[in-house]
């Protein structure tokens, strides 16, 4: 079994549903959680960035509102208020650890553009230069291409390959990729390695996300493509038990695995 070796710089990957609850509302305990196990790996040495999702989602529950808007400009506003919220929350739990954070929300037009991302390459390197911890969105207020369309599966992937991580880990709401669909099949077995995206995962991997959400786990594995093809090994994983990271940095079982490619 392949297995996480020497990491240095680790990007970590948290989605809508990991961070609240099917209300919409904050879940404060699993993102609690998520931060002390941030700041451990932290204080071992490692250089951790985070992206997060949630924008929308939290905006929606600080809104009130029922459901997540339909329309863009909805769900723009929506991210304007969640963001904020988010970020407060991450500032006021990671510095109870000691730590600082610094926030950068990104669109895909940062990335294309070969001037501004080597700037979003200078940024980075002097943010762990300085010892904060970069917290990253896609700037889901004025990018409306990343919201219909996007994901930050994908960014963590592309600011993985971006910073030069050695590791990228995607937390999510079930405990990796399946062979089956393991809502609909009790007899779905966890696949714990994987070394090629083939159309027969992707097949399997079909759907959606909670309703607060926009991915699914075909969205994890066109990251994991993403990710593989820079050489970074990517581990999907279950976000309800973050500690499980641990685990994975140890070399140990966890998630499903998929095998970046190496230089020979």
């Amino acid at each position: 079994m392949a297995v996480l070796k020497q990491v240095k710089r680790l990007v970590v990957k948290v989605g809508t549903s990991t961070l609240t609850y099917d209300t919409g509302r904050t879940n404060i305990r699993r993102m609690h959680k998520l931060v002390s196990v941030l700041s451990d790996i932290v204080n071992s040495g490692i250089e951790v960035a985070l992206v997060t999702s949630g924008a929308i989602g939290v905006g929606v529950g600080k809104l009130g509102l029922s459901a997540r808007p339909e329309d863009t400009p909805g769900r723009q506003a929506a991210a304007t208020v969640g963001q904020c919220e988010l970020m407060f929350m991450y500032d006021k739990l990671f510095a109870e650890y000691g730590h600082t954070v610094g926030q950068m929300l990104i669109t895909k037009s940062d990335v294309d553009n070969p001037e501004r991302r080597q700037n979003l390459i200078n940024a980075f390197e002097k943010i762990f230069e300085f010892g904060a911890i970069p917290i990253i969105n896609e700037n889901d207020s004025v990018a409306v291409e990343e919201i219909v369309y996007g994901d930050n599966d994908s960014l963590s992937a592309i600011v993985a390959a971006l910073i030069g991580a050695d590791a990228l880990v995607i937390l999510t709401d079930i405990d990796g990729l399946y062979d089956a669909n393991p809502t609909e099949n009790e007899d779905a077995r966890l696949i714990p390695e994987v070394r090629e995206i083939t159309p027969e995962l992707l097949e399997i991997a079909g759907g959606h996300g909670s309703r607060f959400s926009t991915g699914g786990m075909v969205t994890k594995l066109h990251a994991a493509q993403i990710a593989m093809d820079a050489g970074i090994d990517v581990i999907v994983m279950n976000g309800t038990a973050p500690e499980a990271i641990y685990k994975a940095l140890d070399g140990k079982q966890v998630g499903t695995f998929f095998v970046g490619k190496k230089e020979k």
